[in-house]
């Protein structure tokens, strides 16, 4: 996975960050439930915001609500964004372009590194970013309007860089069908990063595609225990059913590699031999890791869901990425961000190489193809066409 990409976009009307509602955010923040089918256990204020909420029990009990809150909504807001393609420079990942169809993830992944990127809209990174989303509907339109400039170059483009295009909101939006359908039609290469069986669903478009070498897939499997991902990623499809989607993709004939991202210290690291062994099994041809990132407000939020799920266990996770960012919880630098240095990141890369060998991952690879490109007609052709 990758860092957050810059898009050239006039954002959504920022929204302020909400307080933590009574009985929805976590015991740590002075709550007291957290919202159920959700990864995050707080809802502070965003980071650029002027004021700062804490909720505080005063113990008054006729101002406690001790019952439960029931499920915390999703609301989708349109993305008023002028352009879809994000373009980076960052020297560490095999991309320049991506594609993200929503911002916010209701798969609810505590640990996702696109968490921060709602304190741009005024929201904050815990529970507003897997319950306030924003969805790209012009996407479609916009992408073959990009494509059809005179100045633009076909590459690779990454679908699903930042946040997951296919998380539940796609079942009904279906905006990354809609952009996949133009990269169809244009015959423009696509990698996709998704964590969900949903994939399966353009089978039709990525088959043919897959036919001309125009697309390819990344499952992430984070772990193989389906009470370890509830709480981690409550509302992403189960363990089981990625390894699925990695079999039908590859039955397909889809390229498809797994990511084991990302590995917690002390948490899920210790699977990284089953997780790269069961991807195998079903087809997987390629694997990637990263290292658990923890930018900004990732590092509050990874700390308060390990105190209510795995209590006891925050210093040592805490102390093995420090070990391995310099004395930091996390350092962003290029070609360091992603896998960390010194004796766990070491040992964690020697044994993903490992295992890479022994059951035959990423043995060859094999590039997408460029020079198919066909990029749809513009206006002013399309008005000449009419003489």
């Amino acid at each position: 996975m990758t860092g957050p990409q810059r898009e050239s976009t006039r954002s959504p009307k920022p929204v302020r960050a909400s307080r933590p509602a009574r009985g929805t955010g976590a015991k740590a923040a002075g709550q007291s439930k957290p919202p159920p089918g959700r990864g995050a256990l707080s809802n502070r204020s965003g980071r650029f915001e002027p004021l700062q909420g804490q909720p505080v029990d005063d113990g008054w009990p006729a101002w406690r609500d001790d019952t439960d809150p029931g499920p915390l909504r999703t609301v989708v807001a349109p993305d008023a964004t002028r352009k879809v393609i994000a373009w980076n420079k960052s020297p560490d990942i095999p991309f320049d372009r991506s594609l993200n169809p929503y911002r916010g993830c209701e798969h609810g992944c505590v640990y996702c590194f696109a968490r921060p990127t709602h304190a741009y809209l005024g929201l904050s990174a815990g529970l507003d970013f897997e319950s306030k989303l924003f969805a790209k509907h012009d996407g479609p339109a916009l992408l073959r309007q990009e494509l059809a400039r005179s100045g633009y170059r076909c590459a690779p483009i990454a679908l699903g860089a930042n946040t997951d295009p296919y998380q539940p909101i796609e079942r009904r939006l279906r905006i990354t069908r809609g952009l996949l359908q133009v990269l169809a039609d244009c015959r423009h290469p696509v990698g996709i990063v998704t964590k969900s069986h949903g994939v399966l669903r353009d089978l039709d478009i990525l088959r043919a595609m897959a036919a001309d070498n125009l697309a390819s897939v990344a499952v992430s499997v984070t772990t193989l225990d389906p009470a370890l991902a509830r709480a981690m990623e409550p509302r992403a499809p189960t363990p089981p059913a990625r390894l699925q989607a990695i079999a039908a993709l590859a039955e397909a004939g889809i390229p498809v590699s797994v990511l084991a991202a990302p590995m917690i210290p002390a948490v899920n690291d210790a699977e990284l031999e089953a997780i790269l062994e069961a991807a195998s099994r079903h087809g997987a041809t390629g694997a990637g890791y990263v290292l658990l990132r923890v930018p900004l407000e990732i590092e509050g939020l990874v700390g308060e869901w390990l105190d209510t799920h795995r209590p006891g266990l925050a210093k040592k996770v805490f102390a093995l990425l420090r070990q391995a960012h310099g004395g930091r919880a996390y350092k962003a630098a290029w070609g360091h961000r992603q896998r960390g240095a010194g004796p766990y990141a070491d040992m964690l890369a020697a044994r993903f190489a490992v295992a890479c060998r022994k059951y035959g991952l990423n043995r060859s690879w094999r590039p997408l193809e460029t020079g198919l490109f066909r990029p749809p007609p513009r206006a002013e052709d399309r008005q000449l066409a009419l003489f």
